[in-house]
C-alpha cells in the first residue's frame, strides 16, 4: 500500500489513544492544541472532554474534512498550517491563560515543531506527544546519553515516556518504532543565558563531534584553537576528557558562564586543529 501524502501513517490502536489520553489528563475547562489530528484517531475523544480544541492540520484535505466536521461546534477551529510555524503568543484562545498539547507529531518535523512550543513565550502547560523511539529516548536521556536534542528539550521541560507503539499500530505501518513521551514545560528556562541563540551557538559546537573529548569538539565546532578550548573547559572545573553526552545541565550552564567570560571566543582565524594539520603535511 502507497503511504498517504506527507508521509502519513494514521493511529488506529484503541489501546495507545487510551494511553495517550490517560497522560494527557484533560478537563472540561482545558484548552487542547492537537497537533496533526489526520483522520481523527484522538480527536473526538479531545473535543469530547476538554473545553476549546485547536487542530493543527498541515494537509489541506484533511483540514478540511475536519473543518466540515466540525463546522457546528463553536468549541473547535481548525487550522490548515505547518504546526513549525505555528505562534502559540498570537492565538486568540490561547493568549489569555492556559494550554495543553497533544499529538502524533510527523517524524520528519518533530523536533523543529516540540522547540517552537517551548521556546515559545506562551508555553503549553503539557505536552503528550507521539514521536519516533529513537528522538524519544533522545529527548529523555540522562547525562551519559545526552544529545543537542535532549540539552534542547531539558532545558525547557522534564521528559517521561508514557510507552512504545510498535508499526502495527498505524496504518500505514511506518518502518519505525515510535514512543509516547509526556513533556512538562518549565515556567521558566532552567539554565540562564541571553538568548537561546547564544547558548545553542555553543551547544552546536560542542556536540560537533560527539564522539571526541569535549575539548576537541569545542575546538571544531567553535573554529578555535585547540589549546584555547582545553582552556576553556579546564577552567570550568570539568575534566577535559569528558565527552559531551556525559554533561548534565548544570554543567552545561558552568560552560556557557565561562565561555560568556572568555569573551565567547568563536571562529578564530588559522584554529589550532587546522593549523597543525597543515604543519604536518608540510
Amino acid at each position: 500500500m502507497t503511504p498517504p501524502p506527507l508521509g502519513q501513517h494514521f493511529l488506529t490502536d484503541t489501546s495507545v489513544v487510551k494511553a495517550i489520553l490517560e497522560s494527557a489528563d484533560l478537563r472540561s475547562g482545558d484548552t487542547v492544541v492537537e497537533v496533526g489530528p489526520g483522520r481523527g484517531a484522538l480527536t473526538s475523544d479531545i473535543v469530547s472532554q476538554s473545553g476549546k480544541v485547536l487542530l493543527i492540520e498541515y494537509d489541506a484535505e484533511m483540514a478540511q474534512r475536519l473543518a466540515f466536521k466540525y463546522e457546528t461546534n463553536t468549541n473547535v477551529n481548525v487550522i490548515n498550517l505547518d504546526a513549525r510555524h505555528f505562534g502559540s503568543d498570537s492565538h486568540t484562545w490561547l493568549s489569555d491563560g492556559n494550554y495543553k498539547v497533544v499529538g502524533n507529531l510527523p517524524y520528519y518535523a518533530a523536533n523543529p515543531i516540540v522547540r517552537n512550543f517551548l521556546e515559545s513565550t506562551h508555553k503549553p502547560t503539557s505536552m503528550v506527544i507521539m514521536v519516533q523511539r529513537e528522538v524519544a529516548r533522545d529527548m529523555a536521556a540522562e547525562p551519559g546519553d545526552m544529545s543537542l536534542l535532549s540539552l534542547a528539550v531539558q532545558i525547557y521541560a522534564s521528559a517521561e515516556k508514557v510507552i512504545d507503539v510498535p508499526p502495527q499500530c498505524f496504518d500505514p505501518p511506518p518502518k519505525v518504532h515510535s514512543s509516547v513521551l509526556k513533556l512538562t514545560p518549565s515556567s521558566e528556562p532552567k539554565l540562564r543565558f541571553d538568548s537561546p541563540d547564544d547558548f545553542f551557538k555553543l551547544a552546536r559546537g560542542g556536540f560537533k563531534s560527539p564522539r571526541k573529548q569535549l575539548h576537541n569538539s569545542l575546538a571544531d565546532g567553535l573554529f578555535i584553537h585547540l589549546d584555547d578550548a582545553r582552556s576553556l573547559v579546564s577552567e570550568t572545573g570539568l575534566e577535559t576528557t569528558r565527552r559531551p553526552a556525559t554533561l548534565a545541565l548544570e554543567d552545561w550552564q558552568v560552560l556557557y558562564d565561562v565561555w560568556v567570560k572568555s569573551g565567547r571566543p568563536s571562529n578564530i582565524p588559522g584554529s589550532i586543529r587546522r593549523s597543525q594539520k597543515r604543519k604536518l603535511d608540510d
